[in-house]
Parts: C-alpha cells; sequence; structure tokens
C-alpha cells in the first residue's frame, strides 16, 4: 500500500488540521464539519492529478477549446457518521461521482469484549472503477478494513482504492503497509505516533463523530 501524508508540506490544509484538534474551536460544531469538509475539498484536488484523462472540445461562444478531462468512473464512499463532511467536500468537486455508504459499529460484551460489525451498506456496481474510501480518522485501521470488504461484496472489485482520512495513527499505517495491496493508496494529513490501549490517537482529535454531529447513547 502506498501512504501520501499531504501534512508533510506547508500548505493551507494545516490551519484547517489545527482548527480540527484545538479543543476550543471545536466548540462549535459547524466549524469543525466545515473544516472537515474543507480537508475533502482539498483531498479531492490532489487524488484528482492520479486519474486517467482524455482529450474534448468544448465549444465556446468564440470557438473549440482542446481540453483534457477526466475519464475516470469514481465511486465516494464514506463510513457513517463522522466521514459524512468529508465526503461532502469530495463530492463538490466529483460532482458526477457515485456514492456509497456503510454504517460499522462495536458490539459490546461481558468483560470489555467488542466485536466490529456493519448492520448497513449501499452501493452501486463497483467493477473497475475507482473507490475512494472517505473517514475522519484511522485508529486500529478495523472499520476501514470492514467497509472495504463490505463494499466490495455489495458492488465487486474496483480497479483501486483510495483511502481519504485525515487522522491516521502510527500503528494502522504500519499494519496497512503490511497487509493491503499496491492497489490501495492512503492519504492523510497527519501520522501521529500513540495509539492507547483503548485506541484512541493521541494527540488525535477526539470523536470526530461526536464534535460533527453532538453526541449518542
Amino acid at each position: 500500500m502506498k501512504v501520501i501524508n499531504l501534512g508533510e508540506n506547508n500548505t493551507v490544509l494545516s490551519s484547517f488540521i489545527a482548527e480540527m484538534r484545538d479543543r476550543t474551536v471545536q466548540k462549535d460544531s459547524l466549524r469543525f464539519r466545515t473544516n472537515l469538509e474543507r480537508v475533502g475539498e482539498i483531498f479531492a484536488y490532489e487524488i484528482s492529478k492520479t486519474l486517467a484523462y482524455a482529450p474534448k472540445e468544448v465549444t465556446t461562444p468564440l470557438g473549440i477549446a482542446e481540453m483534457e478531462l477526466p475519464e475516470t468512473k469514481l465511486v465516494i464512499a464514506t463510513i457513517l457518521r463522522a466521514g459524512l463532511p468529508l465526503q461532502t467536500g469530495f463530492l463538490r468537486f466529483f460532482d458526477h461521482a457515485e456514492t456509497a455508504f456503510v454504517a460499522a459499529f462495536r458490539k459490546y460484551g461481558k468483560g470489555g469484549y467488542s466485536e466490529l460489525r456493519t448492520d448497513y451498506c449501499t452501493c452501486p456496481d463497483l467493477t473497475g472503477k475507482t473507490l475512494i474510501l472517505t473517514d475522519a480518522m484511522l485508529a486500529t485501521g478495523a472499520s476501514s478494513e470492514m467497509a472495504m470488504q463490505v463494499l466490495q461484496e455489495h458492488g465487486g472489485t474496483p480497479a483501486c482504492i483510495h483511502l481519504a482520512i485525515p487522522i491516521a495513527s502510527r500503528d494502522a499505517v504500519e499494519h496497512f503497509q503490511k497487509t493491503l495491496p499496491d492497489s490501495i493508496t492512503l492519504w492523510t494529513a497527519a501520522i501521529d505516533e500513540e495509539l492507547t490501549s483503548k485506541n484512541c490517537i493521541i494527540p488525535g482529535l477526539g470523536d470526530a463523530g461526536n464534535l460533527a454531529f453532538g453526541g449518542k447513547k
């Protein structure tokens, strides 16, 4: 798996990530969602550089313009619910893309045992297309792995997969580099070094779903 950390370069992306991390700014849910959308737009622009393009003639009021336009068929997927604003940012740039959604949750049992499950997936045909899976954070990688599996069970095998996840743990990145094929690329804006025993990324940013949409029972 290829890893592209956009946060390694000094750009305006750093400002949006900084506000997402800042516990004072986080009190404004609208601001948090807006920053996630902005990050999605930046990721979309960078990923657009990797797509296939073909020549096309565009008729203007004064003549014909020769353009190179994207021809890659895209599906933008997200893991509910934290990934929704990020997906929105992608769709502002890739407005002809199809969409997919996966709901993942943890089922807790006695002794703190937990099992990751999915109870909902809607997905178009993925065969031969480019799948972009968006989520706010990558802690252990279990949710992303399950989402990719479920999406392919429903939609078939894509030509390639881009994982667009702003905050990632070093543990998850290294795990993915060992286990995922070269047809998958991880795009991130920060790789944090610490993952606690409760799978919290440090410094991270907290619970992205709650910050974007409020708490839940």
